[in-house]
């Protein structure tokens, strides 16, 4: 069996930490590795060596750094098929969702190759006799990740080629329900030439966060995962005077206007809803048709996709969507789906109890089609990260936008329809991060940043893009008088350029 370990200094490492956890294959239900979880002196032995390498590369031209994203940019695209078989053989999303993870990573890998533009201050000649000034963005020091299960190599490569073009150095804390990945993004960078212990890999649970989160060497934290532990990541970070982003969870409605093309809806709520098994947090999990006759037709265009919806393991092909993470999980989301029928959601399309042949001890849940929600029921309050698709009926547009508007979480959001005027309203009043426009999971390019609004993110900057420049660096502004021959004596009101 295989045994994975933390990459401290550019080596492999056990560490000093004495607990390991399984890591199963969700398709199979099989224990296929297990994982060292570190101790809080294995983080701080991972922060020492960060430390260590940053001053060194912090100096390194950004012209330099930048050669390190283009050489990684060629490795990733030449290796995209081995890593979508690691995402996969631990995580359990199809291989095609899994090459989708590879390729939306290396656009972040291609916008950090932009580094030495990006980095450029700003300067203005003779703001008052004699005197420049000029701005610079310079980096943090050591900085750290934590990252999600769901996507285990486009999270990491979000934050880190960022960070460390910007000439930070980092220590990553990956889920250890799928660590491969993350080792595998380290061996990508070390192939690309990144110096060792610019970029360190530890393994663990809570212990190792809140090493992470209490280490005077880290100066910013970057979290994706839920609601609950982005808040207590926040607060523990942000207390001990640590820059933070932490982005939390979702719940995506998608509006369907009476104008819409139903056929293009339907088929992308069939992406958005399922995709991943809606282990995404930009799954969109509530349908929001406006008008009786739109949610009728809308409902029966669904109801025979979601019980037609190929379902088996990443190595078939054919495969549509894959299992859940965990037993735990699989458990969880049964549960939800019960509770929603006990609160009078129709269960239109009931994905409890699916067995796949030769498969029968994974993670397995069919798709789920529930009709007839409402705000109150906990299938519409909760995120339930897994494939269930809430029909939540409105009897007009006001209505709908007022629905997302009142949710507590503002992560993504979209609205299907012809009309010009309504999309322009809906993008104008709508209190979500990211909005799509007859576009289902609306997540941004690279050169542009991803974030929430309200409860789906603590902190000031979204990830990646341009916000990471600024997430990643301290401005220092600069202002200079070289004088040539002249004495003014000495100045005792307060300084102006007048």
């Amino acid at each position: 069996m295989k045994h994975i370990t933390h990459i401290i200094g550019g080596k492999p490492t056990t560490g000093s930490g004495s607990l390991v956890s399984p890591v199963f294959n969700p398709a199979t239900g099989e224990q296929v590795a297990d994982v060292t979880l570190a101790s809080a002196e294995d983080v701080t032995t991972a922060v020492t060596n960060a430390k260590s390498a940053f001053e060194s590369w912090a100096s390194t031209p950004p012209a330099k750094r930048a050669r390190v994203m283009f050489r990684l940019r060629d490795i990733l695209e030449a290796r995209a098929d081995e890593v979508a078989r690691t995402i996969s053989a631990e995580h359990g999303k199809t291989h095609d969702d899994a090459l989708g993870e590879v390729t939306r990573a290396l656009e972040v890998v291609e916008y950090a190759c932009g580094i030495p533009e990006l980095l450029k201050g700003d300067f203005s000649r003779d703001v008052g006799p004699g005197i420049d000034c000029f701005s610079d963005r310079q980096p943090l020091g050591v900085v750290a990740g934590v990252t999600p299960f769901n996507f285990p190599a486009m999270v990491p490569l979000w934050m880190i080629p960022m960070a460390i073009a910007c000439g930070n150095t980092f220590v990553l804390k990956p889920s250890e329900r799928d660590p491969s990945s993350a080792n595998l993004v380290h061996d990508l960078f070390a192939a690309a030439g990144l110096p060792d212990g610019v970029l360190n890999v530890v393994h663990g649970d809570k212990t190792a966060v809140d090493a992470l989160l209490d280490h005077r060497d880290i100066q910013a934290v970057s979290f994706v995962g839920s609601t609950p532990v982005a808040e207590y990541i926040y607060a523990r970070g942000t207390a001990s005077g640590k820059r933070v982003q932490a982005l939390g969870g979702a719940k995506n409605h998608m509006v369907i206007l009476p104008d819409a093309d139903l056929d293009q809806a339907a088929d992308a709520l069939m992406g958005a809803g399922f995709g991943s098994a809606g282990e995404r947090c930009m799954a969109v999990s509530v349908a929001v048709p406006v008008g009786t006759e739109t949610a009728d037709k809308l409902v029966e265009k669904l109801a025979p996709q979601v019980r037609a919806l190929k379902i088996g393991p990443s190595t078939d092909p054919d495969a549509e969507m894959g299992p859940v993470i965990t037993r735990a999980a699989q458990t969880h989301i049964e549960s939800l789906i019960a509770k929603g029928e006990q609160e009078g959601a129709k269960v239109v399309v009931d994905g409890r109890g699916y067995q796949l042949q030769g498969y029968e001890d994974g993670y397995w849940l069919g798709g789920t089609l529930l009709d007839d929600i409402t705000p109150d029921m906990t299938v519409y309050r909760e995120e339930i990260f897994g494939p269930v698709l809430s029909v939540l009926r409105a009897d007009s547009y006001d209505q709908a936008v007022s629905l997302i508007n009142d949710h507590e979480y503002g992560n993504g959001t979209a609205l299907f329809t012809r009309d010009g005027d309504a999309a322009r309203d809906f993008a104008n009043r709508i209190q979500v991060g990211m909005v799509g426009v007859n576009v289902p999971i609306p997540v941004p390019v690279a050169y542009h940043s991803f974030g929430g609004w309200k409860r789906s993110i603590f902190g000031a900057h979204g990830i990646y893009g341009p916000e990471a420049i600024h997430f990643y660096t301290r401005l220092k502004t600069i202002t200079s008088r070289w004088p040539t021959g002249i004495r003014a004596g000495a100045e005792f009101t307060f300084p102006s350029m007048g």
